[in-house]
Parts: C-alpha cells; structure tokens; sequence
C-alpha cells in the first residue's frame, strides 16, 4: 500500500508541476488519472521494487541535477555540430554496463539516449550499443562517468 501512495503522491506531483492550470476540475481530473494509473499499476502487479522504487529518490534527486548538466553540455555540444562549428563524425561503441538490474541498466540507457548527440540502440550481452554524433561523445564513456552514477543510483557503489 505504501508503494501505491507513494506511486500516487510522484503521478499526481508530476502532472501539477506539468500540467500548470490549477482549476479545480483540472486538478479532479488529474487526481483521477493518477489514481487509475495506480489502480491499473496494482493489477497488473508492478508495484514491486523495480516498479516503484521510491527507496530511489534520495539517490536520485542528485543523480538528476548532473545528468541536467550534461544535457546542456550536449545541447551545446551539438549546437555547434550542427551549425558547422565543430566536425560531425558518426561512431559507434559497445559501452559496458555494470548495473545489476534491468531497472538500472534502462535508466543507463536512458541517460545516453537524453544526452544530446548519443542514442542508445540496443542491449548486446552486459553492453549497451550506443551511437553518437562524434566519436569524442563516445570517448566520454570510457570515463565510465554516467555508468559510476547509475550503479550508484541503482543502490550500489
């Protein structure tokens, strides 16, 4: 049951902070999708720790102001890629993964997919197929950087 309110009390956050009208029906209709979007969660039976990891949030409030910096990094990475600033040199990795559970190996490659200029493409074994704009993007990864954060995230350093 915590984890349904706990999944409720993050819905119903995230449409307020989204939706910005703050109309009473609004907000009734808001209230409403996200208690339906729980209740068809519960039946599905995804509520689990992977489904809800609200144990994450600590961890993850940090881990989402730096993935925000390097987001800008990237816009302004590919900013000057593609007004002819800098080189575009397309390149492909397998970039190792050390996350032990499905749940941080998406949110790993989710991570690369947000960075601007990278795309993660699919799962080969513990790797992540990635492509980005410029092989220096990649190169980055090597650093194992993001991969050290999204352990940490998932629960373990």
């Amino acid at each position: 049951m915590a984890r349904a309110f706990g999944l409720f009390l993050a819905l119903l956050t995230t449409w307020l902070l989204m939706s910005g009208i703050y109309k009473p029906l609004i907000i009734g209709f808001g209230v409403l999708s996200c208690a339906f979007s729980v209740w068809i969660a519960r039946w599905l039976g995804i509520l689990d720790r992977e489904g809800a990891p609200l144990g994450m949030l600590p961890r993850a409030i940090p881990y989402w102001f730096w993935l925000s910096v390097e987001i800008i990094k990237s816009n302004i990475d590919v900013f000057k890629r593609v007004w002819g600033l800098a080189p575009i040199d397309p390149a492909w990795k397998r970039v190792p993964t050390s996350q032990t559970t499905d749940l941080g190996r998406v949110i790993y490659a989710q991570s690369i997919t947000l960075t601007p200029g990278t795309v993660s493409v699919d799962f080969e074994g513990g790797m992540i197929v990635a492509h980005a704009l410029h092989s220096s993007a990649l190169e980055g990864m090597d650093e194992g950087e993001m991969d050290r954060r999204c352990t940490a995230l998932e629960g373990r350093v």
